[in-house]
């Protein structure tokens, strides 16, 4: 990889700096307009990240930071872990922007004489603030916001250099949520859910988890980064479908501001919202920065760091939000190759160290991994495998002997169910079909969403 910026790359990520440094500047003549200084940091943050990637490419690969891409040719040593950089720009972003949103809410909301205890009259307060100044109240959820993803990226750090075994690093996540819940806890403590409309006649209108709420929001802190870590293996495919999630849910942030009432005693979500975007912008620029150096072919590796950030990030911003259920529409693929994978992932099936798909190197294509059985399989457990083999639509492969023992089957992921149901093809062509099922499946949930809610519930909390 080039550890240097072409004149052309250096002169235009100066432009765009510039740019955005003058739209930050330009920013404090007014009420501080934190939505557009929003914009302008992950453009600052694209650049840097752009930049530092291509800097720090030896210097990872000296300490060691360095992985072979399995499905070329020729196998090349590249920079990994490259996530960490992401992580580490996105951080500083987000802490550079604090006073853009809070600060002005602050000072303008009172005497700004340093006596702080005077407020504003109710009219100027009403004339003088701007929708997308959200109240003071959201700084400890930003703080703790932050706090989380600084512990999930020095887990994860400490993962993609020990190499953590699986079942011990699937908690990882679960620690690093512990500052949002205890914020949560504190700040809101709402336990209570919604009950569909159907069940209201057995429940009642609400019903209150008490404990079991904390867990489910574990479960999604736990959930999110997993399952990006376990949708991996290709070039590209875990920063593309961190950004194709990321769009979405901006989409879904803009598509619930635009209904909501506008005013001084404006819609409770849009403050929720705001938090989102003002979470996802700088975090969209980082990851295309990442992104395209990370496509196929790869000049990078993202390392499992760049997966618990990621995940972690949507886990925030869905918790944080009070849009939770949205956000698991929104991973619908991740959800599908969990529940696939769950058969190796809980060792009812061998499961190797890695299973992304195999590369032939005679034809240049990816092709179905292999777990091999070390031993023959129940006749129960074999009987089912070669029935979900022979279906239709098979749901695995499998090899048998000369007695007809299963001897090994396809490795169940959802990257190499596509390559056993479509058949070989080449890496970022697979790269874009899986891509292509998370746009579709997204768009499904966004429409469930906002067209079929009502159906389900009584009322749109948006």
């Amino acid at each position: 990889m080039t550890t240097s910026l072409s004149g052309i790359e250096a002169s235009n990520l100066g432009l765009l700096t510039v740019a955005c440094f003058g739209i930050v500047a330009n920013s404090f003549h007014g009420d501080g307009e934190p939505l557009v200084v929003s914009f302008a940091f992950s453009g600052i943050a694209f650049a840097f990240t752009y930049s530092l990637i291509r800097w720090l490419g030896n210097a990872f690969m000296k300490a060691g930071l360095k992985g072979r891409d399995m499905s070329k040719l020729k196998n090349v040593e590249i920079p990994e872990t490259m996530g960490a950089v992401c992580a580490v720009v996105y951080l500083l972003a987000i802490i550079v922007f604090i006073p853009f949103p809070f600060y002005k809410d602050i000072v303008a909301a009172t005497s700004g004489g340093g006596n702080r205890d005077v407020m504003m009259k109710h009219d100027e307060l009403e004339t003088g603030r701007i929708l997308h100044l959200f109240p003071h109240s959201k700084l400890a959820s930003y703080l703790s916001a932050i706090l989380s993803l600084q512990s999930v990226v020095l887990l994860g750090i400490g993962d993609d250099l020990f190499d953590i075994r699986w079942r011990h690093k699937i908690f990882i996540p679960a620690f690093a949520s512990i500052p949002m819940l205890v914020v949560y806890f504190v700040d809101f403590g709402v336990t209570n859910v919604v009950v569909p409309v159907h069940l209201e006649a057995y429940l009642g209108e609400m019903v209150d988890l008490g404990w079991l709420y904390y867990a489910y929001m574990a479960a999604i802190a736990i959930f999110c980064p997993n399952s990006i870590n376990i949708l991996a293996g290709i070039n590209g495919i875990e920063v593309s479908q961190s950004l194709v999630i990321s769009f979405l849910l901006l989409i879904n942030n803009i598509l619930s501001l635009y209904v909501a009432p506008r005013g001084l005693d404006s819609h409770p979500a849009t403050d929720s919202h705001l938090f989102s975007i003002y979470l996802l912008l700088p975090f969209v620029g980082v990851s295309i920065a990442l992104w395209w150096h990370n496509w196929y072919p790869a000049k990078v590796f993202v390392g499992d760091t760049y997966c618990y950030f990621a995940g972690m990030v949507f886990a925030i911003v869905g918790i944080l939000g009070h849009f939770s259920k949205t956000l698991l529409l929104l991973f619908i693929p991740q959800i599908i190759n969990f529940v696939y994978s769950a058969p190796q992932l809980f060792r009812l099936l061998p499961c190797p160290r890695h299973r992304l798909p195999r590369f032939n190197a005679r034809t240049g294509l990816l092709e179905p991994s292999v777990a091999p059985w070390p031993h023959p399989p129940s006749v129960s457990l074999a009987w089912t495998l070669k029935l979900l083999a022979n279906l239709p639509l098979p749901l695995i492969t499998v090899e048998t002997n000369a007695k007809g023992e299963i001897v090994e089957s396809s490795n169940l992921t959802i990257l190499n169910l596509w390559l056993v149901w479509f058949g070989p093809m080449r890496e970022d062509r697979l790269a874009m079909a899986i891509l292509a099922m998370q746009i579709l499946s997204g768009f499904l949930g966004l429409f469930v969403r906002h067209e079929l809610a009502l159906w389900v519930f009584r009322q749109d909390n948006r």
